[in-house]
């Protein structure tokens, strides 16, 4: 009798809150996020949180096992040639898409033209072309060959033929990427212009199925997916998320038992960092200011720019602001996610480039006193835009205060955007500076350099340099392709270039400090690609 009233009362509960009755069987895991979802549709996703969402509910061909290797998911094997360069997948009988559809070798052939279609203009495209080396991508998207010329083929319904133009030795990592996954072209045409705006507008055919969900909602949810080939060994009942801003209100949600995972930083950290529920983890973004070099005169000035950046007391802000296990940061690639052919990390050295960047106010002011010559002027205004959420919000009024500080003369206005909106102005050029992150989709250092190539969609500063377009060319497309140690040199000269000329302003390779119950354990953290993995989570 006592199992079956509380069986009655957990069914009610679960269609009180509209989700399918089958979520009550097992514990649920309620997840904090600091930004809300900015879109469901892979090929247009370009931010860590919609990364995650769409990964809770969609396999690749390959995912991340726990220490970030490529492990088989849709694709259960597969036949690499001898020359590196074509891939055969060979896909997995049972994986079917949560409409019943089998997933099948062209519904990733036609995920990848969605991806590289100047139509959809798919800021990720280049993970096709650039980075993946799929042939006649990159001739796709400049509009010179049509969709149907990409070099991924549907030999039939569970064999997958690739090409590539040159051997990629991180290929089977970017399987596990959101712009590498498969869409069922059917469904897609079915729900035309809607697609990827609601639970009904997508399919799954991973670990859960999203059953709440609407465009910038603060709150939703994912339901364990009955259907899934590997269903046996998901033991969640679901997912539930919530989009908070203010760390502060975090931990109290998780305090209070609402929240099972929150991400905490600043006053917050020496409230629990005894807490054996407390820990940091690298989540391999490195947060930097990026100068509108184009578009601002003042900032096309070099010396303006070395003055920016070496009035910045990075070792303050991550030590005293955030005091997370963020760390200063000093290159334009982070630390502690890209591994050479020597087995040491690719910026252990934040040494490197102390002529270009550092935390000395001296040589900021050298500096500032010869770009105001330069340009005939005694002082400057200048605008940043800066995220609403919690941590840019902390960080940047203490750049403000650094650089105004230091440098004499100078005003900085602080604008606060919704992240989507501050996006959206840098990618168009509508700011003067602005302050961002980017996390490394793969563990190369490409992830990083190869936004500063020219015309880059995330090249936000529209910095150019044929130096530089060569160096990385050669590092992709080159002899440098099957020479990893000359590869590796190559892309310390073209770093030194970025850094040289003042691109960025590096400021730090972010840790999370996190608050993770004592009852959930299997929550898989990344650097790279998918920060988190939910799938293999007990919560007892």
């Amino acid at each position: 009798m006592k199992k079956f009233i509380a069986l009655v009362m957990a069914l009610a509960m679960a269609l009180s809150m509209g989700i399918p009755a089958m979520a009550a069987e097992g514990a649920e895991l309620s997840v904090m996020v600091e930004t809300p979802v900015m879109s469901l549709d892979p090929q247009i996703a370009t931010d860590g949180t919609s990364f995650e969402v769409i990964a809770d509910y969609t396999d690749g061909l390959t995912q991340m096992d726990a220490e970030g290797g490529a492990i088989p998911a849709i694709a259960e094997s597969w036949d690499i040639s001898d020359d590196g360069t074509v891939y055969t997948f060979h896909l997995r009988d049972d994986a079917v898409w949560s409409n019943g559809e089998p997933v099948t070798a062209a519904d990733f052939v036609f995920g990848w033209q969605r991806a590289v279609d100047p139509a959809n203009a798919s800021e990720y495209s280049y993970m096709l072309s650039d980075i993946g080396q799929v042939v006649n991508a990159a001739e796709i998207i400049a509009g010179e060959k049509d969709v149907s010329e990409l070099g991924a083929k549907a030999i039939d319904d569970k064999t997958l033929e690739v090409t590539l133009n040159v051997p990629v030795s991180y290929f089977l990592s970017l399987m596990y990427f959101p712009t590498y996954y498969p869409v069922n072209q059917a469904f897609y045409e079915s729900v035309g212009d809607t697609f990827g705006t609601s639970p009904e507008t997508v399919l799954s055919n991973g670990a859960f199925i999203m059953d709440t969900y609407e465009p910038a909602a603060t709150a939703f949810h994912l339901t364990k997916n009955p259907d899934y080939y590997d269903a046996d060994k998901i033991q969640l009942a679901g997912l539930s998320y919530q989009v908070i801003q203010d760390s502060q209100q975090a931990l109290m949600s998780f305090q209070t038992g609402a929240l099972d995972t929150v991400l905490v930083g600043g006053e917050q950290v020496e409230q629990v960092k005894d807490d054996p529920q407390f820990l940091t983890v690298g989540a391999g973004y490195l947060w930097y200011v990026s100068p509108n070099i184009k578009d601002v005169p003042e900032l096309a000035n070099l010396n303006i720019r070395m003055a920016l950046t070496y009035a910045i007391n990075r070792a303050d802000i991550a030590e005293s602001v955030l005091m997370d296990g963020s760390i200063p940061t000093y290159t334009a690639v982070p630390l502690q996610f890209a591994t050479g052919p020597d087995g040491s990390d690719f910026s252990a050295d934040q040494t490197m480039f102390a002529d270009y960047c550092a935390d000395d106010a001296a040589k900021a002011a050298e500096y500032w006193a010869a770009g105001l010559e330069e340009l005939g002027i005694d002082s400057l205004e200048l605008d940043m835009i800066v995220d609403a959420d919690d941590e840019p919000q902390k960080v940047a009024p203490v750049l403000k205060e650094q650089w105004e500080t230091t440098l004499p003369g100078l005003t900085v206005n602080l604008t606060i955007e919704p992240k989507k909106q501050r996006v959206e102005d840098m990618q168009n050029g509508d700011f003067e500076l602005g302050l961002t992150r980017w996390g490394p989709d793969y563990a190369d250092p490409m992830t990083y350099l190869g936004m500063w190539i020219t015309d880059n969609a995330n090249n936000y500063g529209f910095w150019s340099s044929e130096e530089y377009d060569a160096i990385i060319a050669d590092c992709t497309t080159g002899d440098l392709c099957t020479d990893p140690e000359g590869r590796w040199a190559a892309l310390y000269d073209a770093e030194e270039l970025v850094m040289a000329d003042a691109v960025i302003f590096p400021l730090y390779t972010k840790a999370n400090a996190e608050m993770i119950s004592s009852a959930v354990t299997g929550i898989e953290h990344h650097p790279c690609a998918l920060n988190r993995v939910f799938k293999n989570v007990v919560k007892g």
